[in-house]
C-alpha cells in the first residue's frame, strides 16, 4: 500500500469482493487485502441466493452472468422420514427468483468484474490500532509489515480481526455442524428444480440442483467431538456422513457416496447473537465491518451470502452520498464524511440483519436442542415473530 487515501477492505470473500465492486461502480477506489495466497474459490460448495440477493447482484451488474450458471428453483419440499409428513412451498409465487450457485462461480464472477490489481494476496491482518497522532487506523500484518489506512472495512468473516478492534463480543456456536458437498451427474439427474430437505431424528439432509448435471447437498447434524485431523480428511468426512445417513433413501446415500471429494467440507455453525447485534458498536471512526464479520448467522434461511451482498450495495451507496467528494472522474473519501456514512450504514442495516439473525437463531436452537420444552418454546416464538416465514426474501437493498 502506498496511498492511504484508498479504502482498505479486509477479506476477499463474497462480501469483500462485492463491496470492492460496489465502491468501484461509485468511483471510489478500494483495495482488498486477502490472507490467502490465491483467490479462495475452491473452498465451499454451493450458496443459495434468494430474491433479495438477486436484487443486489443486479445492482452490482453481475446477475445476468450468474443466471447462466444455475437453474431457477420452483419448489421447496420438507419431508419427515420419521412421520412421513411433507410440506411444499412454491417458489414461483415469490417476487423474484431463487437459485443455488456454485460458490466458485460467484467468487470468480465478482473478482473478474474488478479492476486488475484490486486484490492483494498473502496479506493476513494481525491487528489494528489507532495512530496516536492522526487517529487513523494502523494495520499490522503477520509478516511484520504495517501501514496507516484512511478507511477500513472488515469483511474478514466470523473470526474477524476488525470486529475485535471494534470490541464486538465473540461469536457463538450452535450445537450443530454442517457437511457440504457437490455431486456431479454426467448424464443428468432426475431431481427436478427443487430444494428438498429430509429430516430424520436429529439429522437434516438437503439437496438442491445447481444445474441439470450438478447438485449441491448439505447435512446438518449435532456437533461431533472427534480429532480435528479426522475432519480435515475428505474421505473421513464422507464415511462419517454416510454412517449418519445409513437409514436415509438410497438416492441420498448415493449422492454422498459419489460426491466430489474436493468440494467436501465440515463447519461448526457459528452465529453472532441477536442481542449482540442489537447492542454492538459496528463502526468506530473510519472503521466498520460487513458480511459475516458483522452478522454471521446459521445457514437455515440461506441468507448469509445474500445479506453480505446487500451490505455491499447499501454501504457503497451511502459512502458515495456522505463519505466522498468528486475528484475528476472518480471520488475521494473524506474522514468526517466516512464517519457519518458508517454510522448511517450501521443504522440502516442493524434491524434488517437483526431480524434475519433472530430467525436463524431460533431455527438453529429448535433443531439443536433435545429438550421437548425448549422445542415448543422456540417453535412458539418462530410462529409468533415470523408468521410469514419467507418474508425475509422481500427485502430490497435499493439502487446502488
Amino acid at each position: 500500500m502506498d496511498d492511504n487515501d484508498d479504502v482498505v477492505i479486509i477479506g476477499a470473500g463474497i462480501c469483500g469482493l462485492a463491496t470492492a465492486l460496489a465502491l468501484h461502480k461509485k468511483g471510489i477506489k478500494g483495495v482488498v487485502m486477502e490472507r490467502s495466497e490465491s483467490l479462495r474459490n475452491v473452498t465451499g460448495a454451493g450458496i443459495a441466493v434468494r430474491p433479495n440477493g438477486w436484487r443486489a447482484l443486479d445492482q452490482l451488474g453481475v446477475a445476468e452472468i450468474l443466471r447462466h450458471t444455475a437453474v431457477p428453483l420452483n419448489w421447496e419440499r420438507d419431508i419427515s422420514l420419521d412421520g412421513g409428513k411433507q410440506k411444499e412451498t412454491s417458489l414461483t409465487h415469490w417476487d423474484g427468483e431463487t437459485r443455488c450457485l456454485r460458490r466458485k462461480d460467484l467468487i470468480d464472477t465478482l473478482y473478474a468484474a474488478l479492476p486488475p490489481g484490486t486484490v492483494k494476496f498473502g496479506c493476513q491482518l494481525e491487528s489494528i490500532k489507532l495512530d496516536p497522532h492522526s487517529n487513523k487506523p494502523v494495520l499490522r500484518f503477520i509478516d511484520g509489515s504495517s501501514f496507516v489506512a484512511k478507511v477500513v472495512i472488515g469483511c474478514d468473516g466470523g473470526k474477524s480481526v476488525v470486529a475485535d478492534f471494534l470490541n464486538l463480543k465473540p461469536t457463538k456456536m450452535f450445537p450443530l455442524c454442517a457437511v457440504r458437498g457437490l455431486t456431479s451427474y454426467p448424464t443428468g439427474h432426475s431431481f427436478g428444480h427443487q430444494l428438498i430437505r429430509f429430516r430424520k431424528d436429529n439429522i437434516l439432509v438437503g439437496r438442491t440442483p445447481i444445474h441439470d448435471n450438478l447438485v449441491f447437498w448439505f447435512c446438518v447434524l449435532p456437533n461431533i467431538r472427534k480429532d480435528q485431523k479426522h475432519w480435515e480428511d475428505p474421505e473421513a468426512i464422507r464415511q462419517s456422513t454416510l454412517e449418519l445417513v445409513s437409514d436415509h433413501p438410497n438416492e441420498i446415500r448415493e449422492m454422498i457416496e459419489n460426491t466430489n471429494m474436493k468440494s467436501l467440507s465440515i463447519t461448526h455453525l457459528r452465529y453472532r447473537a441477536p442481542w449482540d447485534l442489537l447492542s454492538g458498536t459496528f463502526s468506530k471512526g473510519t472503521v466498520t465491518v460487513a458480511g459475516d464479520a458483522m452478522h454471521i448467522m446459521g445457514p437455515f434461511l440461506g441468507q448469509g451470502g445474500s445479506a453480505g451482498l446487500e451490505d455491499a450495495v447499501v454501504l457503497a451507496r451511502i459512502m458515495a452520498q456522505l463519505g466522498s467528494t468528486s475528484v475528476g472522474s472518480g471520488s475521494k473519501v473524506t474522514t468526517p464524511g466516512v464517519e457519518k456514512a458508517f454510522n448511517q450504514f450501521v443504522k440502516q442495516r442493524r434491524m434488517r440483519v437483526l431480524r434475519l439473525s433472530l430467525q436463524t437463531y431460533l431455527i438453529g436452537m429448535l433443531w439443536g436442542t433435545s429438550s421437548l420444552l425448549k422445542k415448543i418454546l422456540y417453535y412458539m416464538l418462530l410462529s409468533l415473530l415470523f408468521h410469514n416465514q419467507n418474508s425475509h426474501t422481500n427485502y430490497d437493498c435499493g439502487f446502488l
